[in-house]
């Protein structure tokens, strides 16, 4: 429920950003760029302000924002939580006697939820109940394995929303290519006869939309990949630690 007040914020004030950027500044700066185009008989230059005027472009913006904020929480999630796989969590169970064991599990649940909730943590605590209540070394094996597939999974399915970004994005930019080359289409009759500035502004917003849903959909897939080698490495440490402190002990 945290994330999801967390995320929504983050959307709601990409919106309220993006949206006055473009009404204080990126607008009315193209309307002026455009008037002087027009006054001057010339098609609209190539600026900035001209290529990103149009709705569709703001909307890429404003998912792009809330994809870097997405990805970035998460990147930066795990790197925080990278200094526990330094530290010996199950220092002082080098028997692996079960009071020990039980101790320390104690001892971990006692930490604040943030590193509780972190998934080295969890998959250790469920490993050692597995062996507190078996006291076979083979079934916590398989719980450690069970819970790194499990890590995998859900990190999967919380990447969801960032894949439906990425192919949401070039699909808004195709909107404004379709709407674009249609009022293109409604001003032919203006074209024979001499005046193609109509549509030719209309074949820009139909461009220019395209162009940049395709760069930003390109910037957030390098993020996204970025990502995912960092979760990759966390589920490969996770394993490796368990394997490291916790089945080498009891194995012994």
């Amino acid at each position: 429920m945290r994330d999801f007040i967390k995320n929504t914020s983050a959307l709601v004030l990409a919106i309220i950003a993006v949206h006055l950027v473009y009404q204080g500044y990126i607008r009315p700066e193209a309307a002026q760029v455009l008037e002087a185009s027009r006054l001057a008989g010339t098609s609209a230059p190539r600026d900035l302000v001209v290529i990103l005027k149009d709705w569709e472009q703001e909307i890429c913006l404003i998912l792009m924002f809330w994809g870097v904020f997405l990805i970035g929480s998460k990147c930066i999630s795990i790197v925080k939580s990278g200094y526990l796989y330094k530290v010996d969590l199950l220092e002082g169970n080098s028997e692996g006697e079960e009071m020990d064991l039980a101790t320390t599990v104690d001892r971990i649940e006692e930490l604040p939820d943030k590193i509780k909730s972190t998934p080295l943590i969890q998959t250790l605590i469920s490993s050692i109940r597995r062996y507190l209540i078996t006291d076979d070394v083979q079934n916590t094996s398989d719980a450690i394995e069970t819970s790194v597939d499990a890590l995998a999974v859900r990190q999967e399915a919380e990447n969801s929303m960032i894949r439906y970004l990425i192919w949401a994005i070039p699909s808004i930019g195709f909107i404004g290519t379709v709407r674009g080359i249609g009022q293109a289409l409604s001003q032919a009759d203006q074209a024979l006869a001499g005046d193609i500035s109509g549509m030719t502004n209309s074949l820009g917003v139909a461009f220019n939309s395209t162009l940049v849903a395709l760069i930003i959909s390109i910037f957030l897939m390098f993020l996204l990949h970025q990502l995912q080698r960092l979760q990759d490495g966390q589920i490969i440490e996770t394993q490796a630690y368990c394997e490291k402190f916790l089945l080498n002990r009891i194995s012994k």
